[in-house]
C-alpha cells in the first residue's frame, strides 16, 4: 500500500541526498553537500546547506551505520563539501511553509538526533569533532555545538552564529542556547550579544568567548582536523579489529491502520483515536555468547527489537498527530526477557552488546518525550519483565490486570538488574529511581523482589503499577480511563506529561527539552514569527517584519 504523504525514517547511504560517509582506519568523515532540490516536501530549495527533516533523517541513518557497521570508527569529523558554507541551519522557507506540529516535531527529531553524538560519545566511546570550514548558523551552530570539540577555520570570514532571535523571531532552541551556556560556559553576557547578533562571531573572539574549541588558518585547517580527530580517538575504547553488522533493511508492512514488523506492532483505532503497541518477546533458541551474537548480527533480538520499536516510535509520531493515546502492551515469555537480560548484563562490556543497549535507550527516551499519552497494558499473555518493563515504567499510567480465582493465569511483572541503570533516563536516573524519587526504601523494597514473578497485587503492594482491577472491573476501568483522556485538551496534556515525565534532576538534556517545548513551542505559535507579517513568513521577500511590541 503506497503513503506518497507519509515520512519514512528508513534509508541507507545508497539513497543519501546529503550527506556523503567515509572512512579512514579510526576516522569517519560526514560531510555534508545538501542537494537544494531533493527537499523532503515541495516548495523550497535547501541552499546553502540549510536542511530539513530529510537531512537529519540520513544524519541519523550514517550515525547508527558508523555505530554497528565500523566499530573500529572512534572519530567522527563532522564536515561540509560546500565552499565558505558548513550548514546554514534549518531552511527557513519550509519552517515558514509548515504547520506547528510539524515545526515542533522536526525540532523534537532533530533534538535528538544531537543528543545521540553526546550519548555516543559518553556511553560507547564515539568521539566526534565539528570541522567548521566555512559559515556556520543556526541548527548548523547546534550540530557543532552537540560536538565533543569544534575546530573553525580561521579565514576572516567563516563565523558561527545562532541568528535566530533576530532574523526570525525564534529561539535557538533545538539545543542552541542551552549548549552555549551548560556545556560551552559562555559567559550570559556574551551569550546574550551572540544570539542578538546575525552576522556571529569568528577567530580568535570565538575562541576567546569559548564558542569553539580552537581555530586554524585555511592551509593548515586539515592537518589540525587529523590531529584533533586522532587526539580524541586515543580517548576511545572501541574496538580496532571489531567486525561491524550490517543494518540490513527492516521488515516492515505499513497498512491502513496497523504497522506490523517481527517483534512489534501497532494496531490502529482511528474511532477512539487510540493504538496499542505489542512488543513480543524473544522466541526459540538465543545466542547466549559474543561469538553467536556476532553472527546473528542485525536479526540478534535486542538489536531487531530497538530497531523496529524506534520506527515504529518516530513513524506514529510524525504520520498519525490524531492518535492522541497509546496503549502500551507485550506478548510472550517473560522467561525468555530475563535470559535475554541476563545476556545483555554478562556481555554489556562489548562493543556491540553496548551499542545495542545505547539504541534501546535512545529508544526508550523516545517514548519519554513523545507528546502522546502512554498507558500500559499488564494482561493475559504479556511479558513486562526487566527491559520489557522499561517501556511500562516509561508510560504514564500502569493498569495490571488481577486474576484472584486464577493464579496460575494471572499476568506478573518482573523486575530485573536493567531497570536499575541499564537504561537511564536523559535526567541520568533510571526510571525506578524517577518512579521513587530516589527514595532508598521504596526502592529496595522494589530490588528485594527482583527476579520475581510479581501478580497485580503484589506489584501494586510495592509501588510499580497505579492500579489492580480484577477481571470483573478491568475492562470498564480501562476503557473509562482512556475515553476520558481522549476527551482532553492535547495540548495541556502534552505540556502536563512532559513535566510529570522529566521530575527528577534537571541537567543540560532536560532543559534543551523543556525549552523546545515550552519557549520554542510558544514562540511558534506567536504572531512576531508565524502571523501574516511575522518574521518567518517574510524572511527574504523583501518585506519588512511587523512585530507586536507588547511584552507577554
Amino acid at each position: 500500500m503506497s503513503h506518497p504523504d507519509r515520512v519514512d525514517y528508513q534509508t541507507d547511504p545508497s539513497r543519501y541526498k546529503h550527506w556523503q560517509l567515509s572512512f579512514d582506519g579510526p576516522i569517519a568523515t560526514l560531510a555534508a553537500s545538501f542537494d537544494e532540490n531533493a527537499g523532503l516536501r515541495p516548495g523550497y530549495k535547501l541552499k546553502l546547506n540549510s536542511y530539513d527533516l530529510g537531512v537529519d533523517i540520513e544524519l541519523n541513518d550514517a550515525i547508527n551505520r558508523i555505530r554497528f557497521e565500523h566499530p573500529e570508527v572512534r572519530t567522527v569529523v563532522v564536515t561540509s563539501l560546500r565552499d565558505k558554507v558548513f550548514c546554514s541551519g534549518a531552511n527557513i522557507f519550509m519552517l515558514g511553509l509548515s504547520s506547528h506540529a510539524w515545526k515542533v516535531n522536526f525540532c523534537k527529531f532533530t533534538n535528538e538526533t544531537r543528543n545521540g553524538l553526546e550519548d555516543s560519545s559518553r556511553y560507547s566511546g564515539l568521539k566526534f569533532l565539528a570541522a567548521v570550514n566555512g559559515a556556520c548558523a543556526g541548527g548548523g551552530y547546534e550540530l557543532a555545538l552537540a560536538c565533543d570539540e569544534i575546530l573553525l577555520v580561521d579565514d576572516r570570514s567563516s563565523a558561527v552564529s545562532l541568528p535566530e532571535v533576530p532574523l526570525l523571531g525564534v529561539l535557538p532552541g533545538t539545543g542552541g542556547l542551552t549548549r552555549v551556556t551548560d556545556k560551552r560556559h559562555v559567559r550570559h553576557d556574551l551569550a546574550d550579544i551572540f544570539c542578538t547578533t546575525s552576522e556571529g562571531v569568528r577567530g580568535q573572539k570565538a575562541k576567546d568567548w569559548r564558542l569553539v574549541d580552537d581555530i586554524a588558518k585555511p592551509q593548515v585547517f586539515a592537518q589540525k582536523v587529523k590531529e584533533r580527530a586522532l587526539a580524541l580517538a586515543a580517548k576511545s575504547d572501541r574496538p580496532a579489529d571489531g567486525k561491524g553488522v550490517s543494518l540490513t533493511p527492516l521488515t516492515r508492512s505499513i497498512e491502513e491502520n496497523a504497522l506490523v514488523y517481527p517483534n512489534v506492532r501497532v494496531d490502529i483505532d482511528r474511532a477512539k483515536r487510540v493504538a496499542t503497541f505489542v512488543v513480543k518477546s524473544p522466541a526459540g533458541a538465543q545466542p547466549t555468547d559474543v561469538a553467536g551474537i556476532e553472527a546473528a548480527g542485525a536479526n540478534w533480538y535486542p538489536l531487531a527489537l530497538a530497531r523496529e520499536l524506534e520506527d515504529a516510535i518516530l513513524s506514529m509520531r510524525t504520520n498519525e498527530l490524531d492518535i492522541g493515546v497509546w496503549q502500551i502492551t507485550t506478548q510472550g515469555d517473560a522467561a525468555a526477557v530475563l535470559a535475554m537480560d541476563a545476556v545483555l548484563m554478562a556481555h554489556q562490556g562489548h562493543w556491540l552488546v553496548r551499542e545495542t543497549i545505547g539504541l534501546l535507550r535512545r529508544t526508550f527516551s523516545r517514548l519519554d518525550v513523545s507528546s502522546r499519552s502512554l498507558f500500559a497494558r499488564v494482561e493475559q499473555g504479556s511479558c513486562f519483565a526487566g527491559t520489557f518493563l522499561e517501556l511500562a515504567l516509561a508510560c504514564d499510567r500502569i493498569y495490571h490486570l488481577a486474576l484472584p480465582d486464577d493464579p496460575v493465569q494471572a499476568p506478573k511483572i518482573a523486575v530485573s538488574d536493567t531497570n536499575f541503570g541499564l537504561y537511564p533516563m536523559v535526567t541520568g536516573q533510571s526510571r525506578l529511581q524517577r518512579r521513587f524519587y530516589d527514595e532508598q526504601p521504596a526502592l529496595e523494597a522494589v530490588r528485594a523482589k527482583a527476579g520475581q514473578l510479581l501478580d497485580a497485587d503484589a506489584a501494586f503492594a510495592i509501588g510499580l503499577v497505579t492500579a489492580n482491577p480484577d477481571d470483573i472491573d478491568w475492562a470498564d476501568e480501562v476503557r473509562i480511563a482512556i475515553e476520558e483522556r481522549v476527551a482532553m485538551s492535547p495540548d495541556a496534556l502534552t505540556g502536563m506529561e512532559a513535566n510529570l515525565r522529566f521530575n527528577g534532576p534537571e541537567n543540560m538534556f532536560t532543559r534543551v527539552f523543556g525549552r523546545l517545548t515550552a519557549w520554542q513551542n510558544w514562540i511558534f505559535q506567536r504572531p512576531n514569527a508565524v502571523g501574516e507579517k511575522g518574521a518567518l513568513k517574510v524572511y527574504g521577500k523583501g518585506e519588512k517584519v511587523a512585530f507586536d511590541w507588547n511584552r507577554v
